[in-house]
């Protein structure tokens, strides 16, 4: 179905903008968060509880899907929406990024990448012609350049050739993409923490031209305030009217101060890897369910929270799922921290239609800092 997509802005509150990213599958309200579904699943959910927590669109990644079950086979299944059961729009990343991180045995070049795959040692070649193709296989409202990420901290110099070869990679991208409306083009800006790096990366995406922009190279060790730093000096020189996203990022608070300075997009393993791994994010911070002292608290998450999970079970209860090892521990906290991930953005989407952002970010960090109550007697 050939309808454009489009992204309108509707309210400002300083540099933070609400907006809608639409496609013919659905519309983004953004700021907005996507829950990571890397190999076509948000571990340990349900789409339709994905769905149900407010999230209105999913990210998969071309590396994983291209090695299992492969996207030939995903496109001849009717694509990735049908194959997962997700019929709203999903944004794809092109690779590069496990490719560097997952993959041994890699080596770079002009052209692209060859790599051995992690499950199998299988050898695969991955070129911004390739990233493209592959996600147009999928079937992806949002397609992701090949970009090569480099690890922070790093030398200026690889930085500056790491992001040369982003830009060159950029401009195969859009060529190899074509003109179909109906989906969106991303490029990255690199560049690690040099601001005349990520100033050069910015303009020469914007010369070539793209449906959106996302800040890449970030997040991935790096102090909070150096990547608050690099934001300020790389977000205004992205177009105003393109939607803008911060990959791979973050914290709850990372969002919120990203927001802030005119970010509309994240995505982040973050809520569904703590789920896992017995952590719950709420509104009162932070809580660890393996901690011994919630073996006997009858209380749950959040008795003011909208989400099943978060409301009707127990701490003790949950505490004991995770110690036991049972599938359900992670299941419900999965699903709260997802879920909690969605009222937050809900929240700021508010907030900003109201004028009132900083006010806002001033009493969800407030309730941050008071942390959680511990039970009486």
């Amino acid at each position: 179905m050939n309808v454009p997509h489009s992204f309108s802005i509707h309210a400002r509150d300083g540099a933070a903008r609400l907006g809608t990213l639409a496609f013919h599958r659905g519309a983004v309200r953004t700021p907005a968060f996507m829950p990571v579904g890397t190999a076509a699943t948000v571990k340990a959910m349900f789409p339709e509880t994905v769905r149900a927590t407010g999230a209105d669109i999913v990210l998969g990644n071309t590396y994983h899907l291209m090695l299992r079950p492969g996207a030939e086979r995903v496109a001849e299944l009717g694509g990735l929406h049908r194959f997962m059961n997700w019929p709203r729009p999903i944004l794809t990343d092109s690779g590069g990024f496990q490719v560097m991180s997952l993959s041994s045995l890699r080596k770079l070049t002009e052209d692209g990448v060859i790599f051995r795959s992690h499950l199998d040692g299988s050898e695969h070649r991955l070129s911004p012609e390739r990233s493209v193709e592959i996600q147009r296989l999928l079937g992806a409202d949002i397609t992701m350049q090949l970009d090569e990420c480099v690890a922070l901290p790093c030398a200026d110099a690889e930085a500056e050739r790491a992001m040369e070869l982003s830009l060159r990679w950029a401009e195969r991208s859009k060529r190899a993409f074509g003109s179909d409306s109906s989906r969106a083009l991303f490029g990255i800006v690199q560049g690690g923490t040099v601001p005349a790096l990520r100033l050069r990366s910015a303009a020469g995406l914007v010369d070539i031209g793209f449906d959106g922009y996302a800040v890449g190279g970030l997040a991935v060790g790096e102090p909070q305030a150096v990547m608050l730093e690099t934001l300020d000096v790389t977000v205004p020189a992205l177009p105003a009217d393109r939607p803008r996203y911060l990959m791979g990022v973050g914290t709850p608070e990372d969002i919120l101060l990203s927001v802030m300075r005119g970010i509309d997009m994240f995505d982040c393993v973050m809520p569904t890897r703590a789920g896992r791994h017995g952590q719950a994010y709420t509104r009162r911070g932070r809580i660890n369910l393996r901690n011994a002292r919630h073996a006997d608290d009858p209380r749950p998450l959040d008795e003011e929270s909208d989400c099943p999970a978060a409301r009707d079970y127990s701490r003790a209860y949950l505490h004991h799922l995770i110690k036991a090892g049972e599938m359900l521990g992670a299941m419900l906290l999965t699903w709260a921290n997802v879920h909690y991930y969605q009222q937050l953005m809900d929240g700021i989407r508010a907030a900003i239609a109201a004028g009132r952002l900083a006010d806002h970010a001033e009493a969800i960090r407030r309730a941050w800092a008071a942390g959680d109550i511990p039970p009486r007697g």
